[in-house]
């Protein structure tokens, strides 16, 4: 009469299996026999990623994404992989991970840089970070993971550098060679990078209006009122960037002239009016100064359509590395904190162009050993933007 269909989720639990790799050495027996000298061929085989250990291509991307998809700490994988029947260490793991940075993801990594630094338009941010042993300085001294990022046009690049300080030599050398837009916070350290025209972001002003308006007392109206104005005025200014939101840059541009710069202006002259009738120290003081000082940065995003009025999109991938270490909370040394740089730029990168981060670094695990990595034609081939990807590393 009729079929009836109900679905569940089945779980299919990672389980580990031992492959072979077996290949035949041809001898000729003719020439063994009658001739001088016997010719030897030996099938091909695939190269290894890492020659002389058991690390397969997908046991490497598996412990990568453990770690920096999912945030799963050596410790417990060692748990993980012993409850599946294998000893396999934390050391082993490590070692892995850096030799598989080193030798594969490295050229990929400073692939996409170059193309990173084509665009005209970037993001930066940057968060501490605890690496242990660093020569000449203390275990607890602090160190800095920096993003550097596309904005909304063309395919994403999303990458991390690390540095032992917060020093804007560091972002004045990865930028070598940029030419345009870069939004970024507040933070004076990017000032000075040639050619490079800093925008501002408006959500850390809104942030502290906001801050200062519930700090202030009850009782003191007026001053809330104040805190209140200037986070009315944000909120116009985001208010017309949804409506922009769909519409092209040329006309972006022209919208935000003739409706944004008239409420900057006002809001401009009302800062002015306040910082000498606030207290500088107050947190409401320190929201004005922010926008005073930060002016030019702040009404910068009025020169092009492009430009966004925020730098919320490098907060959003900052946040992976930023929750990930709460998890593993220091990287153990150097090299372990640059492996950690680029396996994040490749796995975020892969995130943002729809790939699933273990299929893309199998994938690049299989391929790399097998190319040459000089080659930058090559190269390009295997990059996560590429339509062709899609088919053997999606999302599902």
């Amino acid at each position: 009469m009729s079929t009836e269909v109900r679905e569940e989720l089945k779980i299919i639990p990672a389980k580990v299996s031992i492959v072979k790799h077996v290949r035949y050495v041809y001898a000729c027996r003719n020439c063994e026999q009658n001739e001088v000298s016997t010719p030897i061929v030996t099938a091909t085989m695939p190269k290894a990623a890492l020659p002389g250990s058991i690390a397969s291509p997908s046991a490497i991307a598996y412990v990568m994404t453990q770690k920096f998809v999912e945030g799963m700490p050596r410790y417990r994988q060692e748990q993980q992989w012993e409850r599946m029947g294998i000893e396999l260490s934390r050391q082993t793991m490590a070692n892995w991970m850096v030799q598989g940075s080193e030798r594969w993801l490295r050229p990929v990594y400073e692939r996409m840089r170059e193309h990173l630094i084509k665009r005209d338009i970037l993001h930066a941010d940057e968060t501490t970070l605890q690496v242990l042993h660093e020569p000449g300085r203390a275990a607890d001294t602090v160190s800095y993971m920096w993003l550097y990022r596309t904005g909304r046009d063309g395919p994403a690049i999303v990458l991390y550098d690390y540095q032992t300080t917060r020093a804007g030599r560091h972002a004045k050398k990865f930028l070598e060679g940029f030419k345009g837009y870069l939004h970024v916070d507040g933070y004076e350290g990017y000032k000075g990078i040639p050619d490079v025209i800093l925008v501002g972001c408006w959500a850390h002003a809104r942030r502290k209006f906001d801050e200062a308006l519930k700090a202030i007392p009850e009782t003191s109206e007026g001053i809330a009122s104040v805190a209140k104005e200037g986070l009315d005025y944000c909120n116009k200014l985001f208010a017309i960037e949804r409506e922009l939101r769909d519409v092209t840059p040329e006309k972006r541009y022209e919208e935000r002239l003739k409706r944004s710069k008239p409420i900057l202006d006002e809001f401009y002259s009302c800062l002015k009016y306040h910082m000498s009738r606030v207290l500088p120290k107050s947190v409401l003081g320190g929201a004005i100064r922010y926008c005073l000082n930060q002016w030019d940065k702040l009404t910068a995003f009025l020169l092009d359509g492009r430009l966004e009025i925020d730098n919320n999109i490098s907060e959003r991938s900052i946040k992976p590395f930023v929750i990930g270490r709460k998890n593993w909370l220091f990287s153990n040394t150097p090299k372990g904190a640059r492996a950690s740089a680029t396996i994040y730029s490749i796995v975020e990168t892969a995130k943002e162009n729809g790939l699933n981060p273990f299929e893309y670094l199998k994938y690049l695990f299989e391929k790399l050993p097998n190319m040459d990595v000089e080659d930058k034609e090559a190269m390009d081939e295997v990059l996560p933007w590429l339509t062709s990807l899609l088919v053997c590393c999606r999302v599902k």
